[in-house]
């Protein structure tokens, strides 16, 4: 989508508009499963309100409490394999989307999985640039994002984790709306790679990155692209 004044006279409606959404299902292989079946239950299943704050402990999963790791499932994933994320609304806010998993330990469903420097990011989806059509963002008004779990991933149990940030309201700090479902995983099949680099959450983000605090309809005269948050994507 182009952003032109139109767009910014239109920006100026209140966002009510576009509902709010959370990611309760896992894709695996094109095969949806059950809501919260595998992701774990966050803070906002009934609200759908995101997080706002970088710098708060519901950046990493936005879990409701400290049940919801253990009343989720495992799911068993090839690497290779395609995975990804359904939300439970149509996702009409402009944003970046981006995936990371890290090592679980001692498992998936353990509360103590992913609180260190141990995640990495495997996957992003950034809006596009040029100087004739603006920021375009073709990720806009869909409800499921997928992508692909390197081969080379080495086998074990992890989180998986999805995210959008939503960036419509991001022209000022805490604007950006981040949406985060965690999945928790068992990858079968895989490598030895070593992913790399690796962030901590809350880490990995501060509230001024460029793509993070970034007015997407009054971009700077210098701007020439979209820089994503947190680290370069692992291929594997």
């Amino acid at each position: 989508m182009k952003y032109s004044l139109l767009t910014t006279i239109i920006a100026a409606i209140p966002h009510l508009v576009a509902a709010h959404y959370t990611f309760p299902d896992l894709i695996v292989n094109n095969t949806i499963t059950s809501d919260w079946q595998y992701v774990r239950i966050t803070a906002n299943h009934y609200s759908q309100a995101p997080v706002t704050d970088v710098t708060s402990q519901a950046i990493r999963c936005y879990e409701l409490d400290s049940n919801s790791a253990s009343q989720s499932g495992i799911a068993t994933v090839v690497a290779g394999s395609t995975v990804g994320f359904k939300a439970d609304n149509i996702m009409g806010h402009p944003g970046y989307f981006s995936a990371y998993m890290t090592p679980a330990s001692p498992a998936a469903n353990s509360n103590q999985a992913g609180l260190g420097k141990t995640w990495f990011k495997i996957w992003e989806w950034a809006p596009t640039y040029s100087p004739s059509t603006g920021l375009v963002f073709d990720s806009e008004n869909i409800n499921q994002f997928t992508f692909t779990i390197p081969r080379n991933t080495p086998n074990g149990q992890y989180l998986l984790r999805g995210e959008q940030i939503a960036l419509h309201l991001s022209g000022t700090i805490n604007g950006a709306q981040f949406y985060i479902g965690c999945a928790q995983i068992n990858v079968v099949g895989g490598g030895s790679g070593s992913p790399s680099p690796t962030v901590s959450f809350p880490g990995a983000y501060s509230a001024t990155d460029p793509g993070i605090l970034i007015n997407i309809y009054n971009l700077p005269a210098d701007f020439t692209g979209y820089k994503a948050p947190g680290p370069a994507v692992w291929r594997g």
